[in-house]
């Protein structure tokens, strides 16, 4: 595919196959979505995608097959494999016990092909993670290389022949008394059919099908525009008597230097379409390649595809680590940078959880495998990145429908553009319509249109995970831009998400120390962070916990249970006014807690009130920079928070947040996004990704804020890898700068088009004699596609 028209015409293809329900198709990444109504039928996708003129790209996939024996086993899993909807071909060896499936990319799971194996009675013995780096554009730049070299080898002696008298004193007299005008005329054929049926010929393989088709593309434009040139001129050479009286005038290289010119814009597309998958590259650079595992009792070096669940590795300073796991084993520093952005190391011991590709610091330690191949952290942030970077954004539409009929329109401009010339034109009438014709055909190519769009969603997709950004959907990119409202929960986004028992305050008559003993003994059922704050407080002053009977947790209220033969019940004010109880003896502690930002929760103790407890989520030291950042993007920034009123206020008052939404039960956060909407108001929500996947799935768009390793958030748009709420106003900055440099490249696609168009068709020509010629068309449509690209490039460093 070269250009936008490809991509609708691929489009179209795969949407007739049977079964299709939708394609979406990349001209950036070159693949193709699929989403099927009923069982896929991968196998007429590719056809349909062959009868159009383009061929599908396979890949390859390798695993171990255990339990073979003879030939019978290798033709029964062969067999099984070939069965796997989506598979092309499967070929079985048993010296090696190596399967190798040959599929359409992305078309068959890995776990599809392991489930085939293990029901024709085999085991898979390891199952090689498919994340090598996609060389595709490094490979087309290398071999347009190739075709570049020999052109223009072939193009500067034709362009010396025919345009070396305009620039070099006497070349023409030379010419003349060395070979000859008519020895000049031969030489230049040769060496212009050479070039465009040799390095030229990719154009013809594409174009002239889609011209029989009539489905014409970019290269249906470069094959009509050089063939007229070279056509004319093969006339002009070997039958002069056929043209007008003074038309019979030669364009060889104007047609050689066509196709190397385009060459040349190809080739730095290449190049430079291999630059947008920078971050990928980075992403993929940071696996391990081998591994120290534990093999019959001493550690051997193992190849990263042969390591297994459950392999006891070894670690040593300055390595990286190779795969997810469970340190069983020793304790050290690792640098977790790449995944949450935070650059200081962090402290790992027993019991630690540790992510393929982060680095060891100091220590030594040995864990065992939970994660390998495509299931470890990193190999599931690439799958997410190359999904963001495949997506297609709702401006797209615009494009879409633009190169719908722009190629045909730009061949009858090409046809309109002849017969003026012609018609009305001044001698030698019929050359100036060939030459004009051919400019506006060269010049019109769509391949920038094509480009505009998702060479950006690479390179900010891409960049954003450079940043600790996963755009799960390119969609958000567009979306989060146009929030106006910035909606974060309290707890483990704007804070810690770590309570700390900071008040204990009893009745009368009553020891501080048996009251938390009891409420603890209570809380220590409870998974909540408040519970283990309580719990954590206890411990260290109270005596032992006590059993607990007839446990019960109300969600978004509190708890209740019997302890030492007592009925405990702790929540905040609304559990135990629910209950009956009156609060009043405690009202004005109530109130300084809430002023100075505390949580005051209450316990009962058979009925009666017996303590007020203060507990602080500290807030964390980069929210405030955070809300900084979002008022100067512009925007209003909200709390939503179970906290009552009082204490919620404080915390939006400290932090300098617009709206508060308090008292808001787990289940209510949904309603208050949708309030937050009321007018017209687009609202992005940013949690947690556990409790607050509801709100996050009702908000316009949904930012989880993970922990490093927990990123699988199915329910957010955008996940940010660290807990750094600094994370927000860089996703929206980046998603302002995306859509922004989108539009500066369709800008430029589009304008470029408008205005070189009727300048090729000779408009400027009775005002001051301008006249585009072909080979400054070709130069100017290439140079518009490099433009799209190095203006997308420019987002790498945005945010740096």
């Amino acid at each position: 595919m070269t250009c936008a028209s490809c991509v609708l015409r691929v489009e179209k293809a795969i949407a007739s196959a049977p079964g299709v329900a939708s394609a979406n198709v990349n001209l950036a990444t070159e693949r193709a979505t699929v989403q099927f109504s009923g069982s896929p039928d991968t196998q007429a996708v590719l056809k349909a995608i062959e009868r159009a003129g383009y061929e599908p790209k396979l890949t390859t996939q390798e695993f171990g097959v255990e339990g073979m024996t003879c030939a019978s086993c290798v033709a029964r899993v062969e067999r099984a494999l070939k069965a796997v909807p989506g598979v092309v071909d499967a070929a079985v060896k048993l010296a090696t016990e190596r399967a190798t499936v040959r599929s359409a990319s992305g078309a068959v799971p890995m776990a599809a092909l392991e489930a085939a194996v293990q029901k024709a009675g085999y085991e898979v013995r390891q199952l090689q993670q498919a994340t090598t780096v996609d060389d595709a554009h490094d490979y087309r730049a290398k071999e347009i290389t190739k075709l570049l070299i020999f052109s223009v080898v072939l193009t500067l002696p034709l362009f010396l022949l025919e345009m070396g008298s305009h620039f070099i004193p006497g070349f023409h007299e030379l010419i003349m008394e060395t070979i000859g005008r008519q020895n000049n005329l031969y030489l230049q054929f040769v060496l212009a059919s050479i070039v465009l049926f040799g390095p030229g010929l990719r154009f013809f393989e594409k174009g002239v099908p889609n011209l029989w088709r009539w489905t014409p593309g970019m290269n249906s434009l470069v094959v009509l525009g050089t063939t007229a040139a070279w056509l004319y001129s093969v006339v002009a050479t070997f039958a002069p008597h056929l043209l007008p009286a003074g038309t019979a005038n030669v364009y060889y290289e104007a047609a050689a230097v066509i196709v190397t010119l385009i060459l040349l814009g190809r080739f730095l597309e290449a190049r430079a379409k291999g630059q947008t998958s920078h971050a990928i590259k980075r992403l993929i650079g940071l696996q391990a390649k081998t591994a120290d595992v534990l093999r019959k009792g001493e550690f051997l070096e193992t190849e990263i595809a042969d390591v297994i669940v459950g392999d006891v590795i070894r670690i040593r300073p300055g390595e990286k680590v190779p795969v997810d796991g469970v340190i069983a084993d020793g304790s050290s520093f690792v640098d977790e940078s790449m995944i949450t952005g935070e650059p200081v190391p962090v402290e790992k011991g027993i019991g630690s959880e540790v992510v393929g590709g982060t680095i060891n610091k100091t220590g030594s330690f040995t864990f065992k495998a939970t994660k390998v191949g495509g299931d470890t952290l990193l190999a599931q942030i690439i799958k997410m990145v190359e999904d963001a970077q495949g997506s297609k954004l709702p401006i797209q539409a615009l494009v879409d429908k633009v190169t719908s009929w722009f190629v045909p329109a730009v061949i009858m401009a090409a046809v309109v553009t002849f017969g003026a010339w012609y018609l009305f034109g001044p001698s030698p009438a019929l050359s100036f319509a060939l030459v004009n014709a051919v400019a506006v055909l060269i010049i019109a190519c769509p391949c920038a249109m094509g480009l505009a769009t998702p060479t950006s969603i690479m390179v900010g997709t891409g960049r954003a995970a450079e940043l600790g950004i996963l755009f799960r959907k390119g969609e958000a990119l567009q979306s989060l831009r146009e929030a106006d409202v910035i909606a974060l929960d309290k707890t483990g986004t704007l804070t810690r998400g770590r309570p700390e028992l900071t008040d204990l305050i009893v009745r009368d008559g009553y020891f501080e120390n048996d009251v938390l003993a009891l409420v603890a003994s209570v809380e220590a059922l409870s998974e909540h962070p408040i519970a283990e704050a309580i719990v954590a407080a206890a411990k260290a002053k109270a005596p032992s916990l006590q059993s607990v009977t007839d446990f019960k947790a109300t969600p978004g209220f509190g708890i209740e249970g019997k302890a030492g033969g007592r009925k405990i019940l702790v929540g905040a004010d609304r559990t135990l006014e629910r209950a009956g109880i009156d609060l009043s003896d405690f009202a004005d502690s109530a109130a300084t807690l809430g002023d100075e930002g505390k949580s005051p929760l209450y316990a009962a103790i058979d009925g009666q009130l017996m303590a007020i407890i203060g507990v602080s989520d500290p807030i964390k030291e980069t929210s405030p920079a955070a809300i900084k950042a979002l008022h100067g993007l512009g925007l209003k920034v909200a709390m939503i928070t179970g906290d009552n009123r009082r204490t919620a206020n404080a915390i939006a008052s400290q932090l300098g947040i617009d709206e508060v939404v308090a008292e808001v039960l787990p289940e209510g956060k949904v309603d208050a996004v949708k309030r937050l909407r009321s007018g017209g108001r687009k609202v992005a929500f940013i949690g947690d990704g556990i409790n607050d996947a509801p709100a996050l799935t009702a908000a316009d768009v949904g930012l989880a804020v993970g922990t490093g390793t927990d990123i699988a958030i199915e329910s957010a748009d955008v996940v940010l890898m660290s807990g750094d709420p600094n994370g927000v106003p860089k996703a929206i900055a980046l998603s302002k700068a995306t859509i922004r440099n989108i539009k500066q490249n369709l800008f430029w696609a589009f304008a470029y088009n408008v205005s070189l168009i009727p300048v090729g068709a000779g408009v400027l020509y009775p005002v001051n004699g301008t006249l585009m010629s072909p080979i400054f068309a070709a130069a100017a449509m290439a140079t518009s596609s490099v433009f799209v690209l190095g203006n997308a490039l420019r987002l790498r460093t945005a945010q740096s």
